[in-house]
């Protein structure tokens, strides 16, 4: 009896580890997400191509988080939310893309994942786990 109830105390203790970590993972998705999105924000000059039709940054930034929030559970990560809300349309299927204020165009999926790549990048602090230059760490 008392060897079983050491054993579902470790299971306890070992389920509210996991719990705790998997908790963790999606604080740090989240900040990335709202990293990508005050990217967008950020654009001066760009134009947001959406189904033929170019918009600003503000209105990308709005379209973004209403799919954000469209999609609700489905984001876990960063990479969800390129994938689910901010590659293209989902009534259409064409893809997003940005002209940037120099004339270049890409995708916004492309251009994401070089931000994300960037964030990876960037030089973490101690104290929060979590690249020193973004706004929102």
């Amino acid at each position: 009896m008392r060897r079983l109830s050491r054993l579902v105390w470790m299971a306890l203790l070992m389920f509210a580890t996991f719990n705790a970590m998997a908790q963790h993972a999606p604080a740090i998705e989240q900040r990335k997400i709202d990293y990508l999105i005050q990217s967008v924000a950020q654009l001066h000059g760009a134009q947001f191509i959406r189904n033929g039709s170019s918009y600003d940054a503000s209105a990308a930034v709005h379209h973004l988080e209403l799919k954000r929030r469209y999609a609700g559970s489905r984001v876990h990560t960063a990479d969800d939310f390129i994938r689910l809300c901010a590659t293209g349309s989902s009534i259409s299927g064409k893809p997003y893309t940005i002209r940037f204020a120099d004339g270049h165009v890409e995708t916004s999926a492309h251009w994401l994942r070089a931000r994300l790549a960037a964030w990876r990048d960037m030089p973490v602090t101690p104290a929060s786990g979590s690249p020193a230059t973004s706004p929102h760490r």
